[in-house]
């Protein structure tokens, strides 16, 4: 006697949740259930909002940024920011925190990733060919690495500032690191405490 399972269009709609990232199958199956228990008030929403995304949000061809063919790139379009500044990340949602920061208000440049040899990935993956063009096409004075500090991110780093410095005139520049605030030595890493001694400042 065959056991009994779902539907076939919920086991279809379990399968498709299994893949998005941090979703496992027993989340999966909860969030499809809970979607056909709600009925099409709470399923077809969902369902347009996601139709919407996947037809009007584009890559802004520029910056790596998310933008809508209506609409363009908030970040690339805006007439309010410092032109002379490019701030370079690994992935487009690493922008988000900046802006949120108020801190920097020049232009953003995501590679979509980073050097990673373990993964195959090497700059010619990446939006490293579009970077320097748009260095040398632009006219900035100032391009900031705001990459992670693993090893991965250090190896970009080293590699982009070696790029970068055959452009005369241009500095390259990394966030400082060290102790976050509220933080304590006791809870900080040998790494973190080396660089929050050499990035001292005076007081």
């Amino acid at each position: 006697m065959a056991s009994v399972d779902y539907p076939e269009p919920v086991r279809n709609l379990i399968s498709q949740l299994k893949q998005l990232p941090g979703i496992g199958p027993k989340s999966a199956e909860r969030i499809a259930v809970w979607l056909v228990q709600r009925g099409p008030d709470a399923s077809l929403p969902f369902s347009d909002s996601l139709a919407a995304a996947a037809r009007e949000v584009t890559e802004c061809g520029v910056c790596g940024f998310f933008a809508t063919v209506e609409r363009g790139c908030a970040i690339c379009d805006s007439l309010q920011r410092e032109g002379d500044l490019l701030c370079i990340v690994e992935q487009p949602t690493d922008i988000l925190p900046l802006e949120r920061s108020g801190a920097f208000r020049g232009h953003y440049h995501s590679l979509r990733g980073r050097i990673s040899p373990l993964d195959d990935v090497g700059p010619e993956d990446l939006r490293v060919g579009e970077l320097v063009r748009r260095v040398g096409e632009g006219s900035f004075s100032e391009v900031i690495l705001a990459l992670s500090s693993d090893v991965e991110g250090e190896a970009t780093c080293h590699f982009l500032a070696e790029l970068l410095g055959a452009f005369p005139g241009l500095r390259v520049s990394r966030l400082a690191q060290g102790l976050p605030a509220g933080g304590g030595l006791n809870s900080a890493d040998e790494l973190t405490l080396l660089r929050a001694l050499q990035g001292r400042v005076g007081v």
